[in-house]
């Protein structure tokens, strides 16, 4: 019995002592970071580093509104034929469509009568001048001869002019007239096919339109904050989404004076040459304006963390303790975060496992 009793004691001591050492090892105490989690922290000391704060402003490709001509028919009638499609080059001068009209034959019928009325009153002019002359004809006959000719004389010119506007000549029967090309270059749109009928020139929609894009505008849409840091006549650089990996060079020509007051942003312009006619209308593309360097405070953006409406990185205060520190983001794109104000060069960020941290960090 006294052996079964020893060997009972030998075991609850065992017990105990196990129980001791369990007991030894506890958490951590607080504001010492679990072990695993320091091993995934990773630190990096914060220094300046050189920055360039480039502009850029969404902006497409327009034609030169000065180098784009609506064409409209002179007269009302058919349109017999339509020798363009959009697309094709034209030159100035070249037909564009023939049109069969009524108003021709009309204007040619006024332009012939005074002709023969101009010539009338011209002869009668002439036979005024002689009998005055000789005394048969008084001062006052005479002086009515005379306005009766520039009347007529004024007259022809006008249905000249009217047959002129019209592009039909002076002589012929025909009541066709050919529309001409006012200017080379791109036929953008046609809206307007063989044996419609067309208005005269108060329709308000033209035949073609034909625009010269051997130079062409890029307009973009620069944001009201950003107007401070812009000005005409400044370099800047135009890339286009069709052709990824160029630019052009140009200068900013205009900033316009008129805010759109739903989008809070003003139109600014570049002209941009354009002798291959690779940039078409409408297409797309940025205007960016080039920033000299600046020296700036720049962390990874894996070191940032958000928390409602505030914007933080963890500091350490000494090794091993961290501490939140509010920022405030100049910049931010998806690899490093540029950082107006909350922490300076020489402080140590945490900037990676800052999350792990996010709970020990006070303000």
């Amino acid at each position: 019995m006294k052996s079964t009793g020893l060997r009972l004691s030998w075991t609850a001591m065992c017990v105990l002592s196990v129980f001791t050492a369990a007991c030894s090892r506890s958490e951590p105490a607080a504001g010492e970071p679990a072990s695993s989690a320091a091993q995934m922290v990773k630190t990096e000391t914060v220094r300046l580093q050189a920055i360039r704060d480039d502009l850029t402003i969404p902006a497409r490709v327009e034609a030169d509104p000065a180098r784009v001509v609506h064409v409209f028919p002179p007269a009302g009638g058919r349109l017999l034929r339509v020798a363009v499609r959009p697309g094709d080059q034209v030159a100035k001068g070249q037909v564009i469509a023939v049109l069969e009209s009524a108003d021709v034959a009309q204007a040619r019928a006024d332009y012939q009568k005074a002709a023969a009325e101009a010539e009338r009153t011209a002869k009668a002019l002439e036979r005024a001048q002689l009998l005055l002359d000789h005394k048969v004809l008084s001062e006052r006959e005479y002086q009515q001869a005379q306005s009766d000719s520039v009347s007529a004389k004024a007259e022809l010119a006008r249905t000249e002019e009217h047959m002129r506007i019209l592009g039909a000549p002076l002589q012929g029967t025909s009541n066709q007239v050919s529309l001409l090309a006012p200017r080379g270059g791109s036929v953008l749109e046609l809206t307007a096919a063989p044996g419609e009928l067309s208005k005269s020139t108060d329709n308000a929609t033209p035949i073609c339109t034909i625009a010269d894009i051997s130079s062409v505008w890029v307009v973009g849409d620069l944001f009201e904050k950003d107007l401070g840091s812009v000005r005409a006549g400044e370099p800047v650089e135009i890339s286009i989404s069709a052709y990824p990996g160029q630019t052009w060079r140009t200068r900013l020509s205009v900033i316009s004076d008129a805010m759109d007051p739903q989008s809070r942003t003003l139109k600014v312009r570049a002209l941009l040459a354009n002798p291959g006619r690779k940039l078409k209308p409408e297409m797309f593309g940025a205007i960016r304006l080039r920033r000299p360097e600046a020296q700036a405070v720049v962390v990874p953006a894996s070191a940032v963390l958000r928390e409602g409406g505030d914007v933080m990185v963890m500091v350490q205060a000494k090794p091993g303790t961290y501490e939140r520190r509010l920022i405030t983001v100049a910049r931010a794109d998806p690899r490093q975060v540029v950082i107006a104000s909350g922490v300076k060069p020489g402080d140590t960020v945490v900037v990676e496992g800052a999350a792990l941290l996010r709970d020990q960090g006070q303000q």
